[in-house]
């Protein structure tokens, strides 16, 4: 079984809530343009001024998902 690696996007400040939300649609498209093989994306408010968007991605596809969107950190998902 491949590991998946949540890439994540942070996102401070008042607006960090509608941020995080917005930014998940984009990343919802880019999984549908670029048929990536897994389709996990959520969105995680932290407190009221810091939430994440992430995906979820196969080991193998990491590198190149990683070097188009250029989140901000990355760590081993665990289901």
């Amino acid at each position: 079984m491949e590991k998946k690696i949540k890439l994540i996007w942070d996102f401070r400040g008042p607006a960090a809530a509608k941020t995080a939300e917005h930014h998940v649609i984009h990343l919802n498209e880019y999984i549908e343009i670029e048929q990536v093989s897994i389709n996990v994306t959520a969105c995680q408010h932290i407190n009221d001024m810091h939430s994440i968007a992430y995906m979820v991605v196969l080991e193998s596809e990491m590198k190149v998902i990683r070097d188009a969107l250029k989140p901000h950190r990355g760590q081993l998902y665990q289901e």
